[in-house]
C-alpha cells in the first residue's frame, strides 16, 4: 500500500470495512440513491462513561467540535510524542540477518576462502579482511542508522510511521481503518522481552505496517490505545458510542484434553492418498505371490514374505508419522488458547513456540463459519472461525479466517457462535433428490475414467497396472453420493442466510443478511441438464477473494432465483431496520434487527424453498 492510498477518505464498498454499504449501486432500491451517511453506519452502543469522568458525554451525543479538537481525555492519545523501537532491535536484527549471511558465505565461498588465505598472497589476503571488516561494519552500521530512522506516532485520528535510511518514508494509517493489531513472538522474542506488532487494515491484502520490534508492555500498551482512539474515531462518524476503556471477560479457554482432540482431528485426511500412491508401489509383490507360477519361489521364503508385507506397513507408518507430526504442530500453534470479550471487539492469546495475539473488531464481522471434518464430526466437536471485512489476519494460518475457537464440543461452539450472531441453524433445506442422482453419476464417471485409464497404460506398455483394482470401490459410488447430498444445505432465516456444503469437512457458514455485497445465482452446463442452480452469496470478506463465499449448491432453478431476490430484499430490509434502530439499540454485540415490527421483510424470508 502506498503513502497515498493509507490516506483514503472512503473506501470502495467492495473492500469496506464492515459498514452497511449496499452491494451494488445497480441493484440499489429506490430509497437508496446514495451512499449512507454517517450517522447512518455501524452498530450502535451505548456504553456508560468512565467514573473518572462522570461529565463526559458518548462521543455520538458530543458536538464535532468537541470530539474533533483533541483537547479532551478521550481523544487525547496516552502514547504521547513519537516513539522508538526497543534498542535490542539493533543486535536482534544483526544476529538474525548475519546468520544467514555467515551460512551462505560457508557453504558457497568457503572453498574459496581457504584457499585465498593458503595461497600465500599476504596482501591479498590482508585486503580480503580489510574487504570483510569494512562489510561487517556497513552491514551494523545500517541496522543502526535503519534504527534510529525509525519512528512511530499514535495521533487522535491516525497511526503515523516515519521509516527509511537513504529515503525517507511517512505513511498515516486512518485509525478507522485499521482492522487488527496483533503481537507476535517467537522463543527468542520471548526471552528477549520483545515483541513485533502488526497491523491490519479494511481491504488490504497482507499486513498494512509492522513494528519489529518492540518492548511487550509497549505492544499491548498499543494495541489497548489503537482499539480505543478507533472506536472514538468511529463514534465521531456515528457508528458507535465511544468508551473510554473496555471490559472484557473470558468466553473460552482451552483445556488439555480439546487439545489433544485438536491434535486427532486436525490431522490432514487428504494424507489418505498416499494410500493409492503406495499400493501402485508394493501391490505387484504381493499379489505376485498369488500366481501360481512364482509360488514356490514367493510363497515360502522369508525374503518374499519380508519384501511383500515390510514395505507397505513402513509406508503406513511413514503416513500415520506425518500425520502425527502435524497435528502435534497445530496443537503447539493453539497452546494456552483463550478468547476474551469486550463490547466491541474479541481477543485471543495462543501459542506454545509462536505466541500470538490479536484482536478481532465485532462490528467488522462478515461471516461465521461452523466447521468440521469426519473425526470431529463422529466425536462430537467442531470449530468456529469469524471472517473480518477486507482481510483477516492469519497469525501463521493460511486459510484466511481467524479462529474463535480451535475446537470445542459442537453445543458450546453453537452457543458462542449466536452469542455473537443470534442465529438459526435447523431446519436447513437439503437439495432436490435428483442433485443426489448427479453425484452418483458423476463418481461413476470419474470411476470409469480412472480405470481406462489404467487399462491403456497397462496395454500400451510394460507395466502391469492392475486396472481392476480400482472397480473395488463401485459399490462406494451411491453411498458416497448420499452422503454429499445429505450435507448440503440452506435456510433463510429472519436476519442470516445459512448454508452448508462438504463432506470431509463439512462447513456451515452464516452470513447476517446486512453483510450481503451481492448475491447472484449460476448453472453450469450438467446443472441445466438436471435444472438445477447454484447462489453465492458474497460479502466484503478475505475468503470471498478466494471463491470460499457461503454457496447453496445444486438447488432447483426456480427456488435459486427466488432465494437471490429474496436475499438482495432481505439486505436493503436489514439495513434500514439497523438505521431506524441506531437511536435505541443497546451495544454493539445487540442484534438491532430485533427492533422491527412483524411488517418488516424478515418475515417472508423463509418461503424460498426447494
Amino acid at each position: 500500500m502506498s503513502d497515498d492510498d493509507s490516506t483514503e477518505s472512503e473506501p470502495t464498498p467492495d473492500a469496506d470495512d464492515g459498514r452497511d454499504w449496499p452491494p451494488d449501486p445497480d441493484e440499489r432500491g429506490p430509497s437508496d440513491d446514495s451512499a449512507p451517511s454517517a450517522s447512518e453506519r455501524g452498530d450502535a452502543t451505548a456504553d456508560d462513561p468512565p467514573a473518572d469522568d462522570p461529565d463526559r458525554e458518548s462521543v455520538g451525543r458530543a458536538t464535532a467540535e468537541d470530539v474533533g479538537s483533541g483537547g479532551g481525555s478521550s481523544t487525547t492519545p496516552r502514547i504521547a510524542g513519537p516513539q522508538k523501537l526497543d534498542v535490542l532491535t539493533i543486535p536482534y536484527q544483526i544476529a538474525q540477518q548475519g546468520l544467514s549471511i555467515a551460512i551462505a558465505l560457508f557453504v558457497f565461498g568457503g572453498g574459496s576462502a581457504s584457499a585465498l588465505f593458503g595461497s600465500g598472497r599476504s596482501l591479498l589476503a590482508i585486503g580480503a579482511i580489510v574487504a570483510i571488516l569494512l562489510g561487517i561494519a556497513a552491514f551494523v552500521g545500517y541496522f543502526v542508522a535503519r534504527y534510529r530512522r525509525f519512528e512511530y506516532e499514535l495521533t487522535a485520528d491516525t497511526f503515523d510511521i516515519r521509516s527509511g535510511v537513504l529515503s525517507r518514508r511517512k505513511r498515516e494509517i486512518p485509525l478507522r481503518r485499521i482492522q487488527n493489531v496483533d503481537i507476535s513472538q517467537n522463543v527468542v522474542q520471548r526471552a528477549l522481552g520483545v515483541a513485533e506488532v502488526g497491523l491490519e487494515t479494511a481491504g488490504g491484502g497482507g499486513t498494512e505496517a509492522q513494528l519489529r520490534y518492540v518492548g511487550v508492555d509497549d505492544a499491548e500498551a498499543l494495541q489497548s490505545e489503537i482499539s480505543r482512539l478507533s472506536r472514538v474515531a468511529k463514534a465521531d462518524d456515528g457508528e458507535t458510542a465511544a468508551t473510554d476503556e473496555e471490559r472484557f471477560e473470558t468466553v473460552f479457554s482451552i483445556t488439555e484434553r480439546e487439545l489433544g482432540i485438536l491434535a486427532l482431528i486436525s490431522v490432514d485426511l487428504r494424507i489418505a492418498s498416499f494410500l493409492f500412491f503406495g499400493a501402485s508401489i508394493f501391490a505387484p509383490s504381493a499379489a505376485s505371490m498369488a500366481q501360481p507360477d512364482n509360488w514356490w519361489e514367493y510363497g515360502l521364503g522369508i525374503d518374499s514374505l519380508i519384501g511383500a508385507f515390510l514395505g507397505p506397513l513402513a509406508a503406513l507408518g511413514a503416513i500415520a508419522a506425518l500425520a502425527l507430526v502435524s497435528g502435534v504442530l497445530n496443537a503447539a500453534r493453539y497452546y494456552g488458547f483463550r478468547l476474551d470479550r469486550g463490547e466491541e471487539e474479541l481477543r485471543y492469546e495462543r501459542g506454545l513456540l509462536q505466541k500470538f495475539r490479536g484482536t478481532i473488531p465485532l462490528s467488522k464481522v462478515q461471516t461465521l463459519t461452523l466447521e468440521e471434518n469426519v473425526l470431529a464430526r463422529a466425536l462430537g466437536y467442531a470449530a468456529l472461525t469469524i471472517e473480518t471485512a477486507g482481510y483477516t489476519p492469519t497469525g501463521g494460518e493460511s486459510n484466511g479466517s481467524q479462529s474463535a475457537i480451535p475446537v470445542a464440543e459442537r453445543d458450546r461452539v453453537v452457543s458462542l457462535a449466536r452469542s455473537l450472531e443470534a442465529f438459526d441453524g435447523s431446519g436447513l433445506e437439503r437439495p432436490p433428490k435428483r442433485a443426489r442422482l448427479r453425484y452418483g453419476f458423476r463418481y461413476a464417471i470419474g470411476l470409469a475414467i480412472l480405470v481406462a485409464l489404467l487399462y491403456v497404460g497397462t496395454m500400451v506398455t510394460d507395466f502391469q497396472l492392475y486396472w481392476y483394482v480400482p472397480l473395488v470401490a463401485a459399490p462406494l459410488v451411491p453411498v458416497a453420493a448420499h452422503y454429499k447430498w445429505k450435507n448440503r444445505g440452506y435456510a433463510l432465516g429472519e436476519d442470516h442466510v445459512v448454508t452448508r456444503n462438504g463432506f470431509w469437512v463439512r462447513r456451515q457458514k452464516v452470513v447476517p443478511y446486512h453483510r450481503v455485497q451481492t448475491v447472484f445465482s449460476s448453472q453450469t452446463i450438467f446443472q441445466r441438464r438436471r435444472d438445477l442452480a447454484t447462489v453465492t452469496v458474497d460479502t466484503a470478506g478475505s475468503q470471498s477473494l478466494t471463491g470460499q463465499d457461503a454457496k447453496a449448491v445444486d438447488i432447483d432453478a426456480e427456488a435459486a432465483e427466488r432465494i437471490r431476490e429474496a436475499v438482495s430484499d432481505e439486505l436493503y430490509g436489514a439495513l434500514a431496520r439497523r438505521r431506524r434502530g441506531r437511536g435505541r439499540s443497546g451495544p454493539a454485540g445487540d442484534r438491532v434487527g430485533q427492533a422491527s415490527g412483524p411488517g418488516s421483510t424478515g418475515d417472508e424470508s423463509g418461503a424460498p424453498g426447494d
